[in-house]
């Protein structure tokens, strides 16, 4: 496999039985076998994303004494901005190449646990941003939440099986910026090698190239999706839920070549998280004697704290 599958929501959602098994059939094989999917059909219009890349931009352009105002400190990260060469990678002493912002789920007093969420930070000097940042999380959330219907009926759970967990789950809208490359990086790429911490992962197709799948043959595939696609991954918390049945591949952003140092890139992923109390202790149907329980019981929580330590947000 030299590149990723593509797939079309469309077929899912589809009156036609027929085609929605075969969605539900390729995406999970995909996730088997390589952990990454490109999609077309989603609910992100081409006119929210570009104003969304627009936003975007234009806060990143802020002066850094600007940007600075809007991290804060007691957030670890989870609302705002943080800044150039705050995170790394885990098993990485150097930090990325990168400074972004995030949008989290709105706490709602009717949902008791939402009592842990942060309030979103508003960015005084772009009326638009947070009205169009929101609007985003939206449109991905929604998809999200018929991809991991999708996933639970491959699974042969129920297909709202995930339902209860993601409806208003500690998902975040990561606005990224690589910033141009001034000077030879010692040791530091953009995004070194990682898995993502949470569910599953939906990456509008970034301004640049540079993403790359590690395959398991141990060889780095290109990631780039069409215009109109976005990629989509298994986060390490799926993984875990699965028993390792699905697979959360690890990935990077490599840095261009020197000609194009010059050239910022930009790339918005949505963390899709569940809420804070889902179990994630191995589904009985993936324990089997040829493939105990890898994992010790835990709550999404209590794992993503654990993860927000190692990748130094959380000192």
């Amino acid at each position: 496999m030299n590149s990723i599958p593509s797939l079309d929501l469309n077929k899912f959602l589809s009156k036609d039985n027929n085609e929605k098994n075969q969605f539900v059939i390729d995406l999970g094989n995909a996730f088997t076998e390589i952990g990454f999917v490109s999609l077309k059909g989603h609910f992100l219009n081409k006119t929210l994303m570009e104003q969304l890349y627009e936003q975007v931009k234009l806060f990143f352009d802020l002066p850094t004494s600007v940007k600075q105002s809007y991290e804060i400190k007691d957030l670890h990260g989870q609302r705002g901005y943080t800044s150039f060469g705050k995170e790394q990678a885990v098993g990485h002493n150097s930090a990325d190449l990168k400074e972004f912002w995030h949008f989290g789920q709105e706490p709602d007093p009717s949902y008791g646990f939402t009592k842990h969420y942060h309030k979103n930070i508003q960015v005084n000097e772009l009326k638009e941003f947070n009205v169009v940042g929101m609007q985003a999380f939206r449109a991905l959330e929604k998809t999200g939440v018929f991809l991991l219907r999708s996933i639970a009926l491959y699974l042969r759970l129920p297909e709202n099986y995930f339902d209860q967990w993601v409806n208003m789950g500690n998902s975040i809208l990561r606005p990224i910026h690589y910033p141009p490359i001034t000077q030879e990086p010692k040791d530091a790429i953009r995004a070194a090698a990682h898995g993502d911490i949470n569910l599953i992962t939906l990456l509008m197709g970034a301004s640049s190239g540079g993403l790359e799948v590690l395959s398991k043959n141990d060889e780095w595939i290109p990631a780039q999706p069409d215009d109109d696609e976005l990629v989509i991954n298994v986060g390490d918390m799926l993984e875990r839920l699965t028993n390792n049945k699905l697979k959360s591949t690890i990935h990077r952003v490599i840095n261009p070549p020197q000609s194009t140092w010059h050239i910022p890139r930009y790339s918005i992923p949505f963390f899709m998280h569940p809420r804070l109390d889902m179990p994630l202790d191995c589904l009985d149907s993936c324990i089997s004697n040829e493939k105990p329980k890898d994992y010790e019981d835990i709550l999404a929580g209590d794992f993503l704290m654990e993860r927000l330590k190692a990748i130094g947000l959380i000192k």
